[in-house]
This record gives structure tokens, sequence and C-alpha cells, in this order.
């Protein structure tokens, strides 16, 4: 298809080629005559396309010779560049590497350099809190000097090495038995003078004419006798004596007061339960009285069941009912009107001087309504002891709960740095617990014991109005043998 392209216009370039040098010719030959005549009547000129064809193949050749001699020009100046430009790819390629790799160690430096300083400045703020806990401590062990110029300029290896050296020298000189004349006042309040004597920074002991002893912390820098008594052992250091055995009371703080121990008592200890303590406590008063007259009802009952059987049991044998009936209301209680209330039934059942199955029977059923009536009376205050011992502990709980309420409202208040504050709640929490037990333990023990007597009196009335009643059928049927 090339080929055939080139040949149409190599033979389009020889046929525009003979024009152009026919009408060169026609214009020298004849410039006067008309382009259109001078076309008529001139020759046709002999072209041969074959000359033609050949000249523009080769100037076509030399234009191909003289392209593929710029192509491979450009193509080794293209050649020459790439490479250029891939060195300089290449270099700065490296040097990106190299800037990266010192960038990253730059940074590493630089969070060393943070951390270097965060910790120089930790260190600092650690020997600044050093140097002020040491200037109040020192100050407050009489050390001067702290505040001077010549402390202050110091630097902080200077600074710490004069703190150490006046802390060892305190030391030394704190750890000796210090004598001297002093004020300190009494256990009833009154302040005295005599002699006092410092064991360090730790105790002390105070000598006058009225009384000796340990002394403990009164608050900014005072002191006072302790309960506790140590009097042997102050004369003693006093003396410059140091005894075998030593009544000491040790202290951290000079200045901070010490207060007196409190004395447990019942008393103190239902207080701190709080209105759920003294309402635990009123129950239980409540119970030892219920269960104390229940007791004494129960004696009498219990008492005069023997009594009425051997009142009773003569006159049953001699067959004389009225005689029993008025021997069994001659005593008091429940056992007694048992008995009476059988006897009555027997003596309505007399029919021909014996007691047949179906008497007896009803006999029996006239009883058991008597001890069902008794039993109201045996019963009494059971009810109410089981209730309590049911109601103590359940009261001790909700103590508990509000006394862990009370602590935590504390803790959000003011947290825990001090126990003092959630002393109140946890103590309200236990007591109650404790009271609760205290009370139901023995409620129920003496409600389950007291119910058992009960129930034993009732069998023992139901055997004794048997016992009448057995032995009258007894003795009706030795007469009628």
């Amino acid at each position: 298809m090339n080929a055939a392209v080139i040949r149409v216009a190599v033979l389009g370039l020889g046929l525009v080629s003979s024009l152009a040098l026919a009408q060169d010719k026609a214009g020298t030959s004849a410039p006067a005559q008309p382009a259109a005549a001078a076309a008529l009547t001139a020759p046709a000129p002999d072209v041969s396309l074959d000359m033609a064809y050949k000249k523009e193949f080769a100037f076509l050749e030399a234009q191909k010779r003289e392209l593929s001699a710029r192509i491979d020009t450009v193509k080794r100046e293209f050649e020459r560049d790439r490479q250029r430009l891939e060195g300089e790819v290449t270099a700065l390629e490296g040097q990106a590497l190299s800037a990266q790799s010192r960038a990253e160690s730059l940074a590493g430096e630089l969070v060393k350099a943070d951390q270097l300083a965060q910790a120089n400045a930790d260190n600092r703020e650690t020997l600044q809190a050093t140097f002020d806990q040491a200037r109040s401590t020192l100050e407050s062990l009489d050390v001067a000097g702290l505040g001077d110029p010549s402390f202050v300029d110091q630097d902080d290896a200077g600074k710490l090495q004069d703190l150490f050296a006046r802390a060892q020298q305190r030391l030394g000189a704190l750890s000796a038995i210090q004598r001297g004349p002093g004020r300190f006042f009494l256990a009833d309040g009154n302040e005295v003078e005599g002699t006092v004597v410092r064991f360090g920074n730790v105790a002390a002991f105070g000598v006058s004419p009225q009384a000796a002893g340990a002394l403990a912390p009164a608050g900014g820098g005072a002191f006072r006798m302790w309960t506790q008594p140590a009097d042997a052992t102050a004369r003693a250091m006093a003396d410059g004596k140091l005894p075998a055995l030593i009544d000491i009371f040790l202290f951290e703080n000079a200045n901070l007061a010490i207060p007196e121990p409190e004395k447990k008592t019942i008393w103190n200890e239902v207080k701190k339960g709080g209105l759920i303590g003294f309402i635990i406590l009123g129950l239980g008063s409540l119970a030892i009285a219920l269960v104390l007259l229940r007791a004494v009802f129960l004696k009498q009952a219990g008492a005069s069941i023997s009594g009425v059987l051997d009142a009773v049991a003569p006159a049953m044998q001699a067959n004389r009912i009225d005689d029993a009936i008025a021997a069994a209301k001659k005593f008091k209680g429940s056992a007694a009107r048992v008995v009476t209330a059988a006897l009555r039934g027997i003596q309505q059942a007399l029919g021909d001087n014996q007691l047949d199955r179906t008497e007896r029977e009803h006999l029996e059923d006239i009883v058991s309504e008597s001890i069902l009536h008794e039993s109201t009376p045996l019963s009494r205050f059971g009810g109410v002891i089981m209730m309590i011992a049911a109601v103590a502990p359940l009261l001790g709980l909700l103590g508990t709960v509000t006394g862990m309420i009370q602590t935590f409202d504390v803790i959000t208040e003011f947290g825990t740095s001090d126990p003092k504050l959630l002393s109140g709640g946890i103590a309200t929490a236990l007591v109650t617990t404790e009271l609760g037990l205290i009370v139901a333990i023995p409620c129920l023990l003496f409600g389950n014991l007291l119910n058992g007597w009960s129930d034993r009196i009732k069998d023992d009335m139901e055997k004794a109005a048997l016992r009448a009643i057995n032995l009258y059928q007894g003795n009706v049927g030795r007469v009628a043998a």
C-alpha cells in the first residue's frame, strides 16, 4: 500500500513538473499571445514518466537518508539525556534517603532531649519538694539557718549535703536523753512546773511534786500527763537512771494533740448504733420481760397438776364426784379448770353407774375442748417473743445498710484520707448487726424452750383429766362386780 501511494505521488509530481516546463516554454516563445491560444497551438511536450519517477525516487531516497540520520541523532541525544537524568534521579534518591535517615536520627535525639528535659524537671520538682519537706521538718526540730543566703545560694548538691549534715547533727542531739525544767498539765487539767525528761523526740516524762509519769502531746508543743501510770519510770529517768522496764508512751509529733482513749462501755457501744440500735435494745428489753412473765405463768400452771390429782384421787376412788369437784375448785390455774371440766362431764354422764364407749368419747371431747380453751393463756406472749426474734436481725441489717450509706456519703464528700470520718458509719453498720443478733438469739432460744414447756403442760393436763376419768371408771367397774 505504501508503494502505491509513493507511485501516485511520484506521477503527480511528474505531471506538475511537465506542466510547469510547458508553461515556461510557452511564455518565452510567444509572450504576446494569450495563454489559451498558446495552449491550443503549441505541440505537446515530450515528457518521460520513467525519468520523472527516477528523479523523484532519488529525491525521496535522499530525504529518507536525511530523516534516518536525524532520527539516529535524536535517539543518541535521547539516550544521553535519559542516562544523565537517571543518574541525577539516583543521586537525588540517595540524598533523600540520607536526609530521611538524618531526620529520623534528629527526631530520636529530640525525643531523648524531651525525655531528659522532663526527667530534669521531675528531678527538680522532687528536689524542691525534698527541700521544702526537709526545711519544714528541721524547722519543727528547732534547726535554724535554712532561709539564710548561705544556704539558699548553694547548688542542689550543696543543699543536700548541708541538709543531711544538719539533720544528722540534730538527730544526734535528739537521740540523747535531755532533762530540764518545764511545764506540763496534770490529768485534771492543772498546769504545773517540774522536771521534763525528753527521751529523744518520741517520748517524754514529767516529774512534779503533785504527780509524775509519762507525758503525751497536748497540742502546740505542750504536754499533759498520760492516764496510764508510769511514776517509777519518770522519777528514775529524772534521777539519771535507766530502769530495766520502761513504761513509755511513744508519740509521732509533739505538736499534734493526742486525745484520751475512749472508754468502752456497753452504753457507749449502744450509742454508736444510733436510733436503730436503741430500737433493737428496747425490743430486747421487752422480750426479756415477756420471757420472764411467760415463765412465771407456765410455772404456776404446771405446778398445780400433781396437787390436783392428789386431791381428787381419794374422792374418785370413793365414788364421790361432788367431793372431787369441790377439791378441784380449791386449786387455781389451767390444770384445775381442765380436771373440773372432766369431773362435771362425768357427773353428767352418769347412767347406770357405768360409762359406756360413747359416753367416754364424749368425755374425752370435753377434755380436749377444755384444753383448747386453756391454750390461749398458756401460749400468751409466745408469738410476740418469736416475732422479736425475727425482727431484731432485720433491724440490724437495716442499721448495717444505713451505716454503709453514711460511710459512702462521707467518702464521696471527703475521700478516704481521714479514717475518723468513716468510723461513724462503720460503727453504726457493725453495732446494729451485733445488737440484732444479741437480741434475736436468746429470744429464739427461750421462745422455743417456753413453747416446748407449754406443750408439755398441755399434755400433762390431758393426762390428769384422763386419769380422773380412768379412776372413776375403774371404781364403777369394781362396784358393779
